[in-house]
């Protein structure tokens, strides 16, 4: 299996340094890039430091942007995939997060996928993910039990008509979920897969709740 590159520095995107803040770092989806998420942060509570990151590897043409890993062929989706990349994601925040008072996680589609990935081979590391319009791989990590005991928030919000991510994949999560988090699940009747107003004003109170247990 090909590598996946390490994280690019100098395509991070960042609101201010994190020194005494909480840090909420950004994982865009399929095809987009670090600027996509990072254009929600006026609407986000102003209490995190922000970092949206550069997925690290590029669609095949004629596809736009990033991925964190891939999708087509016989090996897409694979978990092993979701795993490296979350590992690749674990080694930037190492090197970027040393003043932050803690580190959360906020990804769209992939991006959600890798954020609970992230979350299941460091326990430890993350104070919560949000998971929107993204999935739980199947099968076991050596961080589900310990994740298990100390279930993080989780907010996983997804739209009822969004037919990108397999119904198995829904499903698994749905089931995996609820033991592995202290979940906040929404569905959304009307959205496809996207982030409404809805979902990002409720995304608003998940964080200010975060913030507000930091203090």
């Amino acid at each position: 299996m090909p590598e996946i590159p390490a994280l690019d520095d100098a395509a991070a995107l960042w609101s201010g340094e994190p020194d005494g803040r909480p840090l909420l770092v950004l994982l865009h989806g399929y095809g987009s890039d670090e600027r996509d998420l990072f254009a929600l942060t006026p609407h986000l509570p102003a209490g995190f430091a922000v970092a949206a990151v550069r997925a690290p590897l590029a669609p095949p043409f004629p596809a736009p942007g990033h991925s964190w890993y891939p999708i087509e062929g016989l090996e897409g989706r694979d978990a092993s995939w979701v795993t490296r990349a979350a590992e690749r994601l674990i080694e930037w925040i190492d090197g970027v997060a040393g003043g932050a008072t803690s580190v959360g996680l906020l990804g769209f589609s992939q991006g959600g996928a890798v954020s609970l990935q992230a979350l299941r081979l460091a326990p430890e590391r993350f104070s919560f993910a949000v998971n929107l319009s993204g999935y739980a791989t199947p099968g076991e990590l050596p961080g589900d039990a310990e994740l298990a005991e100390l279930r993080p928030p989780v907010f996983w919000g997804r739209g009822a008509l969004d037919e990108v991510i397999p119904d198995p994949l829904v499903l698994h999560t749905t089931e995996w979920l609820p033991g592995h988090s202290d979940l906040v699940g929404r569905i959304y009747p009307d959205l496809r897969h996207a982030v409404s107003q809805q979902e990002l004003a409720d995304v608003q109170v998940f964080l200010e709740k975060r913030l507000a247990r930091d203090d």
